[in-house]
């Protein structure tokens, strides 16, 4: 049997293979297409039990089986599964854009909307009604027949670009290898960096070190290397990747021209002014105004502390360093130093205290202080063998839901780290569906027999899509379209993941998960009050980074001709010299990387990290009141926030958790922006 059409339970992924994919699609499709019109027929009444639910277990199965391809293009991608991934996309794609144009499931949802039936739903299923009549018509269905196969073809072309996109990163940062075969050139490399580099360079056959552009080699280098032309090639090869500088199959530039043009006649073809108005849509925001004029206030606010930061570390890399030049390369490694020389330790000192093996179930037992649960490991058909699963169960020992973690890095894999879907919490005909997560982080393996050693900012970034996973494991919602993650506003959904951050900076809650890799000590108070002073450390810089990124999204879909003269990079610096303090060298090519944007789901949406942000301080605030390992707070905040997903407006449920609407303030406290500059 083909395991993408077994949904008896977890994924067999031990069994699956590229062959499968085409077939499995094909038979869904089909199926679907086939339910489809008969749902649509006048036979079948518009009820909920009749019409919603069997569309809902059609487009499960489907989301599933494609779910489990789309993962392991991400996590295990080889030439066999990216042609078939490549080959069924616009499949996929085009039947979820005739399903968001038919006439008669549209029909069928506004008689229902307008039926007495539905007085008698719940919340959670109005809701769903609701979401369902709004994506209808941002899916087209409202459009007359030419536009509607316009609309169709963008659609299509867009999820190719973007798939091109992202695979185009992939080659390009894969392609890259720097061998060093002299000693001397390492100095500053931590060692375990060092060893994992002579490993990876073995492996070649080659003499040496190898360095790569994955973030656990790339990394280091930038920030600990002494070698200052170590640094300049590694920085130039990276914010070179995807451009006109390497191969030409490889360059992003003119799929971002591409993109850009295209969503914008997406969005005007619907009848809005440009793409941010149509991404805004299902947002908490209101309209491009609102959240141009919340960036504009945060940078105001965060600029003065951004040229204070910038400042301090170009005197002391002139004084201490002797660069009479503070280069883009340099910025990593000299802001380090300053951070050594003020608050005297380094990231590598920390990192030697966070075993994986120490860590992964120090964060669990936050989890289980918090909501009353076990965490435990479970068995489940994995997709590589540094794969762990793990299963979480309540006071009761009935089953909450199950996640993998796959936390290394490798070339198989995208960048970055990121929470994702395999199987969403539903109850149908009495059978309760347990949710089931992946937790993908892009960490240094372990090296030479010692457990993997994580940085405090991989501890954070760990807390962060663990975050996102408690957010769909811990639903209690039945229904399918506002389950867990499902509904909720996409400037809403960083708020559970950017809340569990704050936990990292709690000594109750770090000496815990803390031993020493070598004496097996635990963390000692003075270095946790090191890191703590030093955790606002360039926050102003950090903030305007992100401001920088989350303008340049925003007015790319708001406001910039994508048929004009001037490119996304020149709209770029544009945005650079309003709010920015760093200004990168010339061929810098920060938009060809930014797969967020590109390649993910925040277009027009990447201030929404800023934006919950705002929601996550002010929840986090009520736990500072509290207690930050009050049970009752934490049964408060699973009830209010994780418990309801989208079953509400995600502002409901904050007020309904803190008793009033966000404010900004305690945002600019935790990030140290509250005195005068």
């Amino acid at each position: 049997m083909n395991p993408l059409l077994d949904f008896s339970g977890l994924p067999r992924f031990a069994d699956f293979k590229p062959e499968y994919v085409t077939p499995a699609v094909d038979t869904l499709l089909k199926e679907n297409r086939a339910l489809i019109e008969h749902l649509a027929s006048a036979d079948v009444p518009a009820s909920w039990r009749e019409f919603v639910e069997p569309l809902e277990d059609a487009n499960e199965r489907l989301g599933r089986a494609w779910g489990q391809v789309g993962h392991l293009n991400a996590v295990m991608n080889s030439p066999e599964l990216r042609e078939a991934y490549n080959a069924n996309l616009p499949k996929v794609t085009q039947y979820y854009t005739e399903l968001s144009q038919h006439q008669g499931l549209f029909g069928k949802y506004k008689a229902l909307a307008a039926s007495r039936e539905l007085e008698r739903l719940t919340g959670a299923q109005r809701k769903i009604v609701e979401n369902e009549l709004r994506d209808f018509r941002l899916g087209g269905a409202e459009l007359p027949a030419e536009s509607k196969t316009r609309f169709m073809a963008i659609r299509e072309r867009l999820s190719e670009l973007s798939s091109r996109f992202s695979d185009n990163l992939l080659d390009a940062t894969n392609a890259f290898a720097h061998y060093v075969t002299v000693e001397s050139e390492l100095a500053g490399i931590p060692e375990d960096v060092q060893q994992a580099a002579r490993e990876a360079a073995q492996a070649d056959s080659k003499p040496g070190w190898k360095f790569t552009l994955h973030a656990p080699s790339y990394l280091p280098v930038m920030q600990y290397a002494d070698n200052r032309a170590l640094r300049e090639l590694m920085y130039h090869a990276y914010v070179t990747r995807a451009a006109e500088f390497g191969k030409g199959e490889w360059d992003n530039t003119p799929l971002i021209a591409e993109i850009v043009k295209l969503r914008q006649e997406l969005a005007r073809l619907l009848g809005f002014n440009n793409y941010t108005e149509y991404s805004l849509e299902p947002k908490m925001a209101e309209s491009p105004q609102q959240v141009l004029e919340f960036l504009d206030q945060l940078a105001t606010r965060a600029k003065p502390y951004a040229e204070r930061d910038l400042m301090e570390v170009t005197e002391f890399a002139r004084s201490e360093l002797k660069l009479d030049r503070l280069a883009a390369w340099d910025l990593a490694y000299a802001s380090e130093k300053l951070r050594v020389a003020r608050y005297a330790f380094s990231d590598q000192e920390v990192k030697q205290y966070f075993p994986e093996t120490i860590v992964l179930p120090g964060m669990f037992r936050l989890v289980e202080t918090l909501y009353g649960l076990t965490i435990a490991p479970a068995e489940a058909p994995k997709w590589h063998p540094d794969v762990r699963f793990f299963a979480i169960h309540d006071r009761e020992n009935a089953l909450v839901g199950q996640f993998y973690v796959d936390l290394y890095a490798r070339p198989s894999k995208r960048g970055g780290a990121w929470m994702d879907e395999a199987i969403t919490r539903r109850r149908t005909a009495g059978r309760l569906q347990t949710p089931v997560a992946y937790l993908n982080c892009n960490f240094s393996a372990p090296v030479g027999g010692k457990p993997a050693l994580f940085t405090h900012d991989e501890v954070i970034t760990l807390f962060h899509e663990f975050g996102h996973g408690l957010h769909h494991l811990l639903t209690r919602v039945d229904y399918l379209g506002v389950s867990g993650i499902n509904g909720v506003e996409w400037d809403a959904v960083e708020l559970p993941s950017q809340f569990m951050e704050n936990f990292c900076w709690e000594w109750e809650v770090l000496a815990p998960m803390t031993r020493h890799v070598e004496t097996g000590a635990p963390i000692l108070r003075p270095l946790f009050d090191k890191m703590l002073g030093a955790k606002n450390f360039q926050s102003g810089l950090q903030t305007v980074r992100q401001l920088e990124f989350s303008l340049f999204d925003l007015h790319l879909h708001y406001d910039f001709d994508p048929n004009g003269a001037k490119t996304a990079l020149q709209l770029l610096d544009e945005v650079r010299s309003r709010v920015a303090v760093i200004f990168p060298p010339p061929y810098n090519r920060f938009p060809n990387n930014f797969s967020h944007i590109f390649a993910g789901g925040y277009a027009a949406g990447y201030y929404s990290y800023k934006w919950a942000e705002v929601l996550s301080a002010d929840a986090y605030g009520l736990f500072e009141e509290n207690g930050v390992l009050d049970p009752a707070t934490g049964h408060r905040f699973w009830n209010e926030i994780l418990g309801v997903g989208g079953s509400r407006p995600a502002l409901e449920s904050f007020i309904a958790f803190r008793g009033r609407e966000p404010q900004i303030d305690a945002l600019m406290r935790h990030n140290g922006m509250t005195e005068p500059t």
